[in-house]
């Protein structure tokens, strides 16, 4: 698939029932943009989707979370363009991905420092605004 904004690759996951709520809408199965980080449901079908635990992000980014922590993470990411708006679902979605195993802070780091990513999002201005976020 690709990407709706930028035309780039993306990479296909579902999303397990309890984060349903969180994806573009609602929906069971997403697509994340390799370069822009912009989520959106995705049109291939159930059978073609990784499961939340088998999710491979890795075109993304080398030590982007991979399986149920990356899932979180993609979602989260989707929300960042938007904090005030989506405040609830960015610290749900961090929380989630913490539990799961991936580290948020860490990784958005390696995403200001990759050369590949271009976020929708300005990271250098979203670390603190996070941070802030997960941290009262």
């Amino acid at each position: 698939m690709v990407c709706s904004s930028c035309e780039s690759a993306t990479v296909s996951f579902a999303v397990p029932e309890e984060l349903r709520e969180y994806a573009p809408e609602r929906s069971d199965a997403v697509d994340l943009c390799t370069v822009c980080l912009r989520t959106q449901p995705t049109e291939l079908s159930g059978d073609s989707v990784a499961p939340p635990e088998a999710a491979d992000f890795s075109h993304v980014l080398d030590s982007f979370p991979d399986g149920r922590a990356g899932v979180a993470f993609a979602l989260l990411l989707g929300k960042l363009d938007s904090l005030a708006l989506e405040r609830a679902a960015i610290e749900a979605l961090y929380a989630e991905t913490e539990r799961a195993g991936g580290d948020p802070m860490l990784t958005l780091d390696r995403i200001a420092a990759a050369g590949s990513v271009q976020p929708h999002f300005d990271v250098d201005r979203r670390q603190p605004q996070l941070a802030q976020f997960v941290s009262d």
